[in-house]
C-alpha cells in the first residue's frame, strides 16, 4: 500500500519501510515534514559512533509504539538518508499511519531524558 500523501512511506504484508532525512545536533528531536520523498526528522544526537542512529531507532520506535527491537535501519547507515523497516502485525499497520499523519500534523517531539 502506498498512499499518494504519505510518499516516503510504503507498507508490505509484515512491515513497513520509511525513508528519512535525518537533521544531526538539533535542539530538540521532533518530526519537521516531508522533504521530497522523505520524512524530516530532526535529532539532538550527534552523527557520531551511531548515536544518532540509535537516537533515530528510538526515536521511530517511540513515535510508533513498538520495541526498539522492531526498528531496524536497512540503508543508509552513514548518511542522513535512510530507510527503515518497521515489522509487526499487520493489524498494527493503521495505527501506525494515524500516528504518523497526526506527528506530521503536531509536530511529534520527544524531549531527551
Amino acid at each position: 500500500m502506498n498512499r499518494p500523501d504519505l510518499p516516503f512511506l510504503t507498507a508490505l504484508s509484515n512491515c513497513l519501510i520509511i525513508s528519512l532525512y535525518i537533521q544531526p545536533r538539533a535542539s530538540k528531536n521532533q518530526i519537521c515534514g516531508i522533504v521530497g520523498d522523505e520524512l524530516k526528522i530532526r535529532l539532538t544526537s550527534p552523527p557520531v559512533d551511531g548515536a544518532a542512529n540509535k537516537l533515530c531507532r528510538e526515536f521511530v520506535a517511540d513515535l510508533f509504539e513498538v520495541s526498539k527491537s522492531s526498528v531496524e535501519i536497512i540503508s543508509g547507515e552513514t548518511s542522513r538518508h535512510k530507510r527503515l523497516r518497521i515489522t509487526g502485525s499487520t493489524g498494527q499497520f493503521s495505527k501506525h499511519i494515524s500516528i504518523l499523519e497526526s506527528a506530521l500534523s503536531t509536530g511529534h517531539t520527544k524531549e531527551r531524558k
